[in-house]
């Protein structure tokens, strides 16, 4: 291991007045990128009639908007949301819900409109802005039988909260509160419980999806020092297929086990070397993750995706440029890397990854795109 907590902290004492992951001053608006979609010219043409299975679906958090990708081709279309929108997730009906500053956006994906706006009844996320450190809806996540979305609000400046919304009615009907930043949302296999990865807090909140009753439960394999200053939080987590444990990684050198249920949880090598954000699980346990880059550059290696076999075999993927999340095709042979990233250093677009050869090519499509599904 290259460093221990102490060591980090001071590491990120130095940077995080240039960077934006661990705590500091908002970027503030972020910059309309260069890609033909956030520009309104989009690089494909739009298909008539229904979108087709197999397009790309990323939230652009650079703009206002969703936008629609050909994998092969690129951009073809785009919809607006919301300000500043972070996570998405699809459902079996083709309705897309993405968490943007101002609510929940509810998109027919298949005639490509917005057809709800969801407003939040969190108080105190402030008015709708752009930025890392913006209030409003960050990770977010559908039950197993599609009847609700849980929405991680951050609150800035303290503790967010999960807001539950009801699929038919497209009403918030619960609020619970969770820790501080919650970057990503996960629900149970059996969708008796929702995981908040709260970022700033070191920790994930178990809610239970019946009564909204929590519990919080300590990530932190690097230890908590340099608090809001450190950068060796919990970003992004997935639920293990098989049993139900939820994997966190962590600067591509450790990944914590947690058993939800106990709260134990064990730490496992990993091999990257660097600062790590989003991740995806596919059916038979291949996990992949995203390498951001190093925090430092003296001694962290550059992005990459980490694709890691169920027996904790890795292949390193290197990336050009910072990455922030993934998504994987139906057939688990091609991955989606979304260019965005919640610091600076991001691009207007999304690199493709073979995952059988390791070849990339980098498609432009959104402003700095964050979330990213496949329809």
């Amino acid at each position: 291991m290259r460093r221990a907590a102490s060591a980090a902290a001071g590491v990120a004492a130095l940077v995080v007045l240039a960077t934006g992951c661990a705590a500091g001053a908002d970027t503030g608006p972020a910059p309309r990128g260069t890609s033909s979609a956030a520009a309104g010219s989009p690089a494909a043409p739009a298909p008539s009639g229904r979108t087709p299975s197999g397009s790309l679906l990323v939230a652009d958090f650079g703009a206002d908007t969703v936008t629609f990708v050909d994998p092969a081709r690129g951009a073809f279309d785009s919809v607006e949301v919301g300000t500043a929108p972070y996570g998405l997730v699809v459902g079996d009906d083709g309705r897309a819900w993405v968490a943007t500053a101002e609510g929940v956006a509810v998109v027919d994906t298949a005639g490509r409109t917005r057809t709800a706006l969801i407003r939040y009844e969190t108080d105190g996320i402030g008015p709708p802005e752009h930025g890392e450190y913006r209030g409003g809806g960050m990770g977010i996540a559908l039950a197993p039988d599609g009847r609700h979305v849980y929405v991680g609000v951050n609150r800035p400046g303290g503790d967010g909260t999960v807001e539950v919304v009801d699929t038919a009615s497209l009403e918030v009907t619960g609020t619970a509160d969770v820790g501080r930043r919650p970057f990503d949302v996960d629900v149970s296999r059996d969708g008796r419980e929702v995981y908040a990865t709260d970022h700033d807090s070191f920790d994930v909140t178990v809610v239970r999806a019946d009564t909204l009753a929590t519990r919080r439960i300590e990530v932190a394999p690097y230890g908590t020092e340099g608090g809001l200053g450190s950068w060796l939080k919990p970003h992004y987590a997935v639920v293990r297929p098989s049993d139900g444990r939820l994997l966190l990684p962590f600067e591509g050198e450790r990944l914590v086990v947690l058993d939800p249920a106990s709260g134990e949880s064990r730490v496992e090598r990993m091999t990257a070397d660097t600062h790590q954000h989003g991740a995806a699980i596919t059916a038979d346990g291949t996990l992949l993750v995203v390498g951001t880059g190093p925090i430092d550059p003296s001694s962290d290696e550059g992005p990459s995706l980490t694709v890691r076999a169920p027996d904790g075999r890795e292949r390193i993927i290197p990336l050009d440029g910072p990455h922030e999340d993934v998504a994987v095709s139906a057939d688990g042979r091609t991955a989606y890397v979304t260019g965005g990233f919640t610091r600076d250093g991001y691009w207007d677009g999304i690199t493709v990854v073979d995952l059988e050869s390791g070849d990339t090519r980098r498609l432009p499509a959104g402003s700095r795109p964050l979330g990213v599904a496949v329809l």
